[in-house]
């Protein structure tokens, strides 16, 4: 008895787009963590796949009847240098319609070599793939669109990577998986045809309010704009730094996408750089704004043969469009940083006051959501800069601001509570979880961090522990890609 059904409608794109492809056998099938609440979102039978036959799709050891798994061909500047790329270690199992009527593509991470592997095995270790789970999951919590996990399977062999590590596949849950770097693909392999196939598709699915507009594909790169500039500023205001924003990563849904050398900042710095391979610090936190254009014109670019057939108007109306992104980014971000202030009202004061702030945060090396904790809840003992004049006499302007809308504490505290989370996953945290399970196969410290994660804005006293910083250390947090 089948008990998923699942569609594949990226098939109807010309044979260029994908490659059918099946999962690698693996050999001993072990389901490690699941995802029940998005289950029941899904509409999925949580008991059917913790079953041995369940297991079997989750792994890919299984293909369900009238599905037709594949890989997708895309490509995508790397650091800012073009090259022809795919999925090397995934593949999209099809397309769900939920109970909501809405579609989400089930992909299968680390499951084996595609024609786009590039020389790599196309698997996944266990512990980059649990990182993902925790690391969407606690996004999914903060209010940050992204695609999510819905399950990890311990594969039974070994991937070589450094050395020898426990393999696994992570089912990952999208909204879809086009991405910036699909559209360069076509627009730089394919023919004009194949592009507007392409671009019909992803507002189809993505942006339906615009299938019989006469002008419908600039309007689609303005809908991209808005999304990205809406998602990079929820990044910045909890602190998240992606890693590895080449445009491959970047998806036209506006969800966050692949979890590899990610994580949250603690100290507030606006140059921190968490990756091994990003060297140079291109995508810093404080650089992610600006990386968000860069990609959105290399999509814009891919475009243009459709926004008009005279070039220099084609250019003309792609650098209008880009040249919007920086105030609808600014405007975003502003807006959330006042309701992390819990200022309900615009002023013209209120930029000075919230680049002071970091300013400060910066010089004292301030611990960026800890101390937007402590400004919600009222504790400044808890703020290692409370004592120092910069830090008063901007406290004294912040309560003179506070003392000009026609609010209470009590609704001041609640924007706060509702726009700065208690918790993030804290990189040590997040290790300690991982090693836990990847090394004594323990995931106690794992469900539990999942768990108190789930509601970040609750500042519940089960969370409190969860709010202290990292120990000492000699050498600089780092996050690798998992590869």
């Amino acid at each position: 008895m089948i008990k998923i059904k699942l569609e594949n409608t990226y098939l109807k794109l010309p044979e260029m787009f994908y490659s059918k492809q099946r999962p690698s056998h693996v050999p001993k099938p072990k389901l490690v963590t699941f995802n029940y609440s998005l289950a029941e979102k899904l509409g999925l039978d949580s008991q059917y796949l913790e079953s041995s036959e369940g297991v079997d799709i989750l792994s890919g050891n299984r293909i369900l009847e009238g599905t037709t798994p594949i890989a997708q061909a895309y490509a995508g500047h790397q650091f800012g240098y073009f090259t022809m790329l795919g999925d090397g270690r995934a593949v999209l199992l099809g397309e769900l319609i939920t109970p909501k009527n809405e579609r989400v593509d089930i992909q299968l991470k680390g499951s084996g070599e595609t024609p786009y592997s590039r020389g790599g095995d196309g698997k996944a270790a266990l512990g980059p793939m649990l990182r993902e789970f925790i690391i969407s999951e606690a996004m999914y919590g903060l209010g940050i669109p992204t695609t999510r996990s819905l399950a990890v399977v311990e594969t039974g062999d070994t991937v070589i990577r450094e050395k020898l590590l426990p393999g696994a596949v992570l089912t990952r849950i999208a909204s879809s998986h086009i991405r910036v770097g699909t559209f360069q693909y076509i627009a730089s392999y394919g023919k004009l045809d194949d592009l507007r196939a392409l671009a019909d598709y992803a507002i189809e699915r993505h942006y339906k309010e615009l299938i019989n507009d006469d002008n419908k594909y600039i309007k689609f790169l303005k809908e991209v704009i808005k999304k990205q500039a809406d998602l990079i500023s929820k990044w910045q205001l909890v602190g998240f730094i992606h890693g590895v924003m080449n445009t491959d990563n970047v998806t036209i849904s506006g969800e966050t996408i692949d979890y590899g050398p990610c994580a949250f900042m603690d100290v507030y710095n606006p140059s921190t750089v968490f990756s091994s391979i990003d060297r140079s610090g291109r995508y810093a936190y404080g650089n992610q704004p600006n990386i968000g254009a860069w990609n959105l014109a290399r999509f814009a670019e891919s475009l243009l043969p459709l926004l008009s057939d005279d070039k220099d108007e084609a250019i003309n109306l792609a650098q209008e469009a880009i040249a919007e992104y920086p105030e609808i980014f600014k405007g975003k971000w502003i807006s959330g940083m006042r309701a992390k202030l819990g200022l309900f009202t615009e002023k013209a004061e209120d930029e000075q006051l919230i680049e002071g702030l970091l300013s400060i945060m910066n010089k004292y090396g301030a611990d960026f959501t800890n101390t937007f904790r402590s400004l919600t809840i009222g504790n400044l003992d808890e703020m290692k800069m409370a004592d120092e004049e910069g830090f008063k006499d901007w406290y004294k302007l912040w309560q003179q601001r506070l003392s000009k809308q026609d609010k209470t504490k009590e609704e001041v505290m609640k924007l706060m509570k509702n726009n700065n989370p208690s918790i993030i996953p804290r990189n040590h945290r997040v290790e300690e979880a991982l090693d836990a399970a990847v090394k004594a196969d323990d995931y106690s410290i794992m469900d539990k961090l999942l768990d108190v994660i789930k509601n970040p804005y609750e500042y519940s006293k089960e969370q409190e522990e969860y709010t202290s910083l990292p120990g000492p250390t000699k050498t600089p947090y780092r996050t690798f890609c998992g590869t």
